[in-house]
């Protein structure tokens, strides 16, 4: 029997690929999502990629009483990945309490599980915003987190912090936080890709559909930072590559080869790239012009970061394949494939 594998979130952006790289490898993979941000269409989709239609759970993780009843009823879960999470960078800003409820109670119901039904491994869905705007780049696993710049990068650092000391005090737990940095782009067949409900908060959809005439132009928040144009920059990894990171650390885990009962890898490219730079790129790639203003910087926002993945490289034998050219490309066939 494959071994069975719980995916929070697996209807949405990074959680519907990874869905596609376990099921590739040979995972019984078990979806729970709310579709508060996806649609169930995603699964369909999925299976044209695979050829399964992976199992599906429809309801929300912050309510424990159904968590429960989901553990007691799949009874063999060998691992969980833990992507449901609200996202937004400057929607957190506005709405504080929606992203600590919902970021924070779902992790501690899904390992308040984990150990009651002894499910004893976890990829957590972490992110670069635990450094905060740091004073070296690129970070390591070991450049110090710092206080968030946001409620939505806070989430990310305590939830870390709730996953550490859990598993101090329940030793038969592992888990492994992946860092990630800007996942971008979307599957070569372009049945998968990026497409948040209403209005994107993230770069790239917004600039895809601003080309596609959805939007009428993409906004580029800063053009005052310290950096060679005056644009954010920010390390951003085609969401395949970063998919195939959960499969090798569900594979650290399962085959006992992690070294510490929590560890932490950073997943990005180590390259630093521009707002503009991005622009440059998609134009190069798509021979598709991108209409788009300078306006004001948007609070919650660093000025540059990018990551060192040489732990992740050596340490998890993985590392970032795809060109931010042929990433571009894919996010552009993607909206292409959707249309409006």
């Amino acid at each position: 029997m494959n071994k069975q594998i719980l995916v929070t979130g697996g209807t949405g952006f990074i959680g519907s690929h990874t869905v596609v790289e376990l099921q590739n490898n040979g995972y019984d993979v078990v979806i729970v999502d709310n579709l508060s941000n996806s649609k169930i269409e995603v699964l369909n989709q999925i299976k044209e990629i695979t050829g399964i239609l992976p199992k599906f759970e429809e309801f929300d993780l912050t309510d424990k009483v159904k968590v429960d009843a989901f553990f007691k009823k799949y009874s063999n879960l060998e691992a969980i990945i833990h992507f449901a999470a609200s996202k937004a960078v400057g929607e957190s800003v506005d709405k504080p309490l929606m992203y600590y409820n919902n970021n924070l109670n779902t992790l501690m119901n899904i390992m308040s599980c984990m150990i009651e039904y002894k499910v004893p491994n976890l990829v957590f869905s972490s992110s670069c915003t635990v450094y905060g705007q740091p004073d070296k780049l690129p970070v390591t696993e070991k450049t110090p987190r710092k206080e968030a710049e946001s409620p939505y990068g806070n989430t990310k650092t305590i939830c870390e912090d709730i996953i550490r000391d859990t598993l101090n005090a329940y030793p038969e737990l592992k888990g492994i936080a992946l860092r990630y940095f800007n996942p971008i782009g979307a599957h070569e067949t372009a049945k998968i890709g990026e497409l948040p409900l209403g209005v994107p908060n993230n770069l790239i959809p917004f600039l895809t559909q601003t080309v596609a005439g959805i939007r009428p132009e993409l906004s580029v928040f800063g053009d005052d930072y310290n950096t060679p144009d005056g644009s954010a920059i920010r390390d951003y990894i085609h969401v395949v590559d970063l998919a195939k990171a959960h499969v090798v650390a569900i594979e650290r885990l399962l085959n006992d080869k992690n070294k510490e009962n929590c560890e932490y890898f950073n997943v990005g490219t180590g390259n630093g790239v521009s707002v503009l730079e991005i622009i440059e790129s998609f134009e190069r790639a798509t021979g598709e012009k991108v209409p788009h203003k300078i306006v004001a910087r948007r609070v919650g926002d660093i000025e540059q970061i990018y990551a060192d993945t040489t732990f992740a490289n050596e340490e998890l034998g993985w590392k970032a394949e795809s060109t931010l050219d042929e990433t571009l490309l894919s996010a552009w066939k993607w909206q292409e494939n959707i249309g409006e």
